[in-house]
């Protein structure tokens, strides 16, 4: 069996350090907590699990207080966690058994993670992330912000998530460190076009950011689902400042970098559906589901886009249209893929209520 380490960087958790830590402390061999300037509880309820705990200068570096709490790492694989993270109770036991049987030989575990609305707690996109590296490789964190591991050797793609559920609202912290970096005279890197410029439509800076998104865009080597989200994004930003010709140019510039994935079609199914289009919404969320879906991918892919989400939209559209048959035909295609969903359950007795009246109307 591997020894892990589990390192975190934390600054007022107080919140979520322990919802995390309960669903990992008892995986772990180890637990480093670096702390980067908490005013709450955060340090007390990290010393509940343990006292391998430190101060540390913020630095407005993300990959400097990461490689500094890798440093403090004594056993032979070093994994990372945010504190809204969490590790839910069937991937509690999928990573008991990967730990029991790992090949100590592999230098990289790549693991699902599971982004999760705050609201209801639905899994909204996922991908694969680094999350488990050997120590004696001293692999090293890159990049002030959206900081990643440079890796390589032996790696392995596994079947365990990490799962985050945030609590408090999105800050300007990133753009600050963004736009503090730039002031310094440094060069942002392909893929730092891309996050610098979501950071500025968080801020309503709609046209510097169409900017950034564009330099990101005449770039190659950068992952295929952050090409979707800046023509989705950059889309967003035109559809804000009212140019709806732009708007719908920014989706189908995708093409221009790869064929056709269901996140992209539904976008643009939304796109005519909200002006009333429906015979041009409803192709495009029918060839959503007709694409093929990413199987071993480091990039996001919102899944429902390739089942729930256009089959309820072609629900919609074709009760727009008038036909209840097909309406309730994808309705329940809906409801074969969510089961729970209290939407497309809720439409279906809607829907058959509909055409029982439809029928005694005709029977009249």
């Amino acid at each position: 069996m591997v020894s892990i380490s589990l390192c975190m960087i934390v600054k007022n958790e107080e919140k979520t350090l322990a919802r995390c830590l309960d669903t990992i402390h008892d995986i772990v061999d180890e637990i480093v907590i670096v702390d980067t300037g908490s005013t709450d509880a955060t340090k007390e309820i990290a010393a509940r699990y343990t006292n391998r705990i430190y101060d540390f200068e913020w630095v407005d570096d993300f990959s400097v207080a990461r490689n500094y709490s890798f440093s403090k790492a004594t056993k032979e694989y070093v994994m990372w966690m945010d504190a809204d993270d969490v590790l839910e109770p069937e991937d509690q036991k999928k990573f008991r058994v990967l730990k029991e049987h790992m090949d100590g030989s592999i230098d990289t575990i790549l693991m699902r993670y599971n982004m999760t609305s705050k609201e209801d707690g639905t899994l909204t996109y996922t991908f694969y992330r680094e999350r488990l590296v050997k120590r004696s490789r001293n692999f090293e964190w890159h990049n002030p912000v959206h900081e990643y591991i440079v890796f390589e050797g032996t790696s392995k793609q596994v079947d365990i998530a990490i799962t985050h559920k945030k609590i408090d609202p999105p800050t300007d912290r990133n753009l600050r460190i963004f736009e503090k970096y730039i002031a310094q005279g440094n060069e942002l890197l392909p893929r730092d076009n891309f996050y610098y410029a979501r950071e500025l439509y968080n801020v309503k800076e709609y046209e510097k950011a169409i900017d950034y998104f564009n330099r990101f865009l005449e770039t190659k080597d950068g992952l295929l689902s952050s090409y979707l989200d800046s023509c989705v994004d950059m889309a967003k930003c035109y559809h804000m400042l009212g140019d709806e010709e732009n708007e719908l140019k920014s989706l189908l510039r995708f093409f221009e970098i790869q064929k056709p994935r269901a996140e992209i079609c539904c976008k643009i199914g939304y796109y005519f559906k909200e002006r009333k289009d429906f015979d041009k919404a409803i192709g495009w969320f029918s060839l959503a589901p007709c694409t093929d879906k990413p199987t071993t991918s480091i990039g996001s892919i919102l899944p429902q886009c390739w089942d729930y989400v256009p089959y309820m939209e072609l629900c919609s559209c074709w009760f727009q249209k008038g036909n209840i048959d097909l309406a309730l035909f994808y309705n329940q295609k809906a409801v074969d893929a969510k089961p729970d969903d209290r939407k497309a359950i809720a439409n279906r007795a809607f829907l058959a209520n509909k055409k029982k009246e439809m029928i005694e109307k005709k029977s009249k």
